[in-house]
């Protein structure tokens, strides 16, 4: 070894026990701002929905133009999330954490100021790409910051607890800043999330490229994102024109072609976009199917309780938002339970389906909602028994999803959370919205359209038909997973385990 090798050996060992004692000491805070990124991505997609009527009003657009506010977003987002995560493990987490903030920042601000329909649009399909390149950097940091299972345990139970409850805050802040203010300012409140955010990652943060040997797989890249364009849009257009158009099965068929290619040729890439060694794990592909089937089910609660609270029971779209926080806070303490205690001990193969059937049962019961119903008697029970079930879900099945995945892996497989959330979001979206519609129509058929008592029950159907296939998903969610986790409390791959890089 020369002289200045045996220095500098000499100097990183020196350096080791304080760089140690450096991410022992701020590592909570790199959570809080991590949370806060995540955050304003996943309030994002439904922050804007309470907003949508005014924004309509203001910029003069069409009923048939309205979902492209909330399809753009989602269209971006979805197709290039697995593209964003390879890029933090290829470029670094910091520096793709950092430009997510600033570029979401920035396409809500073009939002805000948004003088007609088309730009508009755009802003929102930009804060998909930036915010696809943000959630899997934040999620990756979280899972190489916590390497000790116990502060792991509280890092996700926290983590998940907002990925689950942050559709209902932005219900809560869309209705307090549309009321208040002005529908803008749903994107313009960004700008303050991402200036602390990106202080304190720009701040607490150190660059590391753990996967800097390997090469973007272009063909891949351009595969999945094709295909989980097409899985979304077919989805997306399944609610306005029918599942016989070729806009709907044509993209669908298409998305499902393009994602077999995919899955085909990263078994054969030499620097794959989403190694199957991510996928293989028993638990890490039962954690996966989870978020996909959480995030279908959660949309029945979250819009036809929104529509019923606001269009059949009066609510202000603030009180609309003031409703959901009961669940929120169940949602969140049973995430610290589930996260830190329970599934610790019991493992996965109870909790999280057992968390599926409580979450079952809440939507079961919460059809039966009707015109006279009241709020604490009628949706307040039904709230909290499904925020319990939740939050022995998400947050644990978030936190098995990326455990044991190596640091050079991490990106692309919050990135792979992040897809499955935002697909099962998409089918969610549609199924449960075609269904409703159905419900409706069918109750009107025989009976007097113009009677208002018969439009206001023929809502209540549709409502309640989304609720029991809620219900469904999440029984079969029950089901699913206890048939896939492995018995016991979960098993670690000590090779496979991640490396803390700050």
């Amino acid at each position: 070894m020369s002289q200045t090798s045996a220095v500098e050996a000499t100097d990183a060992s020196a350096r080791r026990p304080q760089d140690t004692h450096d991410v022992s000491r701020k590592r909570w805070w790199i959570l809080g701002i991590i949370g806060i990124a995540q955050l304003m991505v996943v309030l994002d997609a439904t922050i804007v929905n309470i907003a949508l009527p005014s924004a309509q009003q203001d910029l003069g657009f069409n009923d048939g133009n309205r979902q492209w506010i909330v399809t753009a977003y989602a269209l971006a987002f979805a197709s290039l999330l697995l593209l964003g995560g390879r890029i933090a493990d290829l470029f670094g987490r910091k520096p793709a954490f950092l430009i997510g903030i600033a570029g979401f920042a920035g396409a809500s601000v073009l939002g805000g100021a948004s003088t007609g329909f088309g730009m508009l649009v755009t802003a929102r399909a930009l804060q998909g790409v930036f915010g696809a390149l943000l959630a899997p950097a934040a999620l990756s940091l979280l899972n190489t910051t916590f390497t000790d299972a116990k502060e792991r345990a509280k890092a996700f139970s926290v983590y998940g607890a907002i990925a689950g409850a942050g559709g209902a805050v932005g219900l809560l802040l869309g209705g307090l800043l549309t009321d208040a203010l002005d529908w803008r300012w749903t994107l313009y409140v960004n700008v303050v999330f991402a200036i602390v955010a990106f202080a304190g990652g720009w701040l607490l943060l150190g660059s590391h490229r753990d996967a800097a040997g390997s090469k973007l797989d272009l063909p891949g890249t351009v595969l999945v994102s094709a295909g989980l364009f097409s899985v979304v849009y077919g989805f997306s257009n399944a609610e306005t024109h029918d599942w016989g158009s070729p806009l709907t099965w044509g993209f669908l068929l298409a998305g499902g072609v393009l994602l077999a290619a995919f899955t085909w040729w990263q078994t054969r890439a030499a620097h794959p976009l989403l190694p199957m060694r991510v996928l293989l794990d028993r638990d890490r592909a039962a954690s996966f199917i989870t978020v996909l089937i959480t995030g279908a089910g959660m949309f029945g609660v979250f819009l036809f309780l929104t529509y019923y609270l606001q269009l059949n029971l009066g609510f202000s779209p603030t009180k609309t938002g003031v409703a959901f926080l009961p669940m929120m806070a169940t949602l969140m303490v049973m995430a610290q339970i589930s996260t830190t205690v329970l599934v610790p001990r019991v493992g996965p193969k109870i909790i999280i389906p057992g968390g599926f059937a409580v979450a079952a049962l809440g939507m079961a019961w919460l059809t039966g909602i009707g015109l006279d119903s009241g709020f604490s008697t009628h949706v307040l029970p039904q709230l909290l028994v499904i925020g319990a079930g939740l939050g022995a879900v998400m947050p644990p099945a978030m936190s098995l999803a990326t455990s044991g995945i190596g640091a050079e892996d991490a990106g692309v497989a919050s990135a792979t959370v992040n897809t499955m959330q935002q697909v099962g979001g998409s089918i969610g979206t549609a199924l449960l919205s075609t269904l409703a519609a159905s419900a409706a129509t069918s109750y009107l058929t025989g009976r007097n359209p113009a009677d208002k008592l018969t439009q206001a029950q023929a809502t209540i159907e549709s409502y309640t038909t989304a609720f029991w296939w809620s219900a469904g998903f999440f029984a079969a969610g029950a089901v699913i997973t206890f048939l896939l986790y492995r018995r016991g409390a979960v098993r670690q791959d000590a090779t496979a385990a991640p490396v803390v890089h700050m």
